[in-house]
């Protein structure tokens, strides 16, 4: 399996099966942090981001949103004082794809450049 950096998203048809236990568990090795949840019978990616305060949550969320604009790829973000949730999943196909994967990666690398 290529490493997460250099993999492209891939348009996602409702046709296109989600992921298997299996390659989940490989591509889970590339992301620390990360949790693999169940809801509303579909498995989603899950991590939490702190920050020092509020505007710093706000503008890791505005960093998100540009890029996951850019691939027409989007997440579910929850942002609290000091905190930030971000949820990746594939809506039309109710489940988990490799795009996930991608971006939780790029997520992260967004992330430290706020270190």
């Amino acid at each position: 399996m290529a490493d997460l950096s250099a993999e492209q998203i891939e348009t996602c048809l409702p046709a296109t099966p989600c992921l298997s236990e299996n390659q989940i568990q490989e591509y889970m090795e590339y992301l620390t942090e990360w949790k693999v949840i169940e809801q509303n019978q579909m498995k989603r990616l899950k991590r939490v981001y702190r920050f020092d305060n509020f505007i710093q949550a706000i503008r890791f969320t505005d960093k998100i949103a540009e890029l996951s604009e850019s691939v027409d790829h989007h997440p579910r973000l929850v942002i609290e004082w000091g905190r930030a949730s971000v949820f990746w999943w594939t809506h039309s196909i109710g489940g988990l794809h490799k795009n996930d994967f991608i971006m939780a990666h790029q997520t992260d690398q967004v992330y430290l450049s706020f270190k």
